[in-house]
């Protein structure tokens, strides 16, 4: 019985989210090892309280991650026609 724990921030995902993580990662787990495991899969999404999760030494937290995930704006273009 495979058991796959993943770990969030608190309040990251709705509850529809959550159910398509879940079937989403079952579905991954079944694509490698056989449709026969999936009603034996377990897939648990454990919430982190926001502020309790470190990277690098430092406490990050559920708008710390957002700011990371913020698109990066495009640099300067060339001039049209520049080579």
């Amino acid at each position: 019985m495979p058991l796959i724990e993943i770990k969030v921030f608190e309040d990251e995902f709705s509850d529809e989210q959550r159910a398509g993580i879940i079937g989403a990662v079952t579905d991954a787990l079944v694509s490698f090892t056989g449709e026969s495991i999936r009603p034996h899969t377990w897939v648990v999404l454990e919430e982190v309280k926001s502020g309790s999760w470190g990277i690098g030494g430092s406490a990050l937290g559920l708008p710390d991650v957002r700011a990371l995930q913020a698109p990066v704006p495009a640099g300067p273009t060339s001039p049209q026609g520049a080579r």
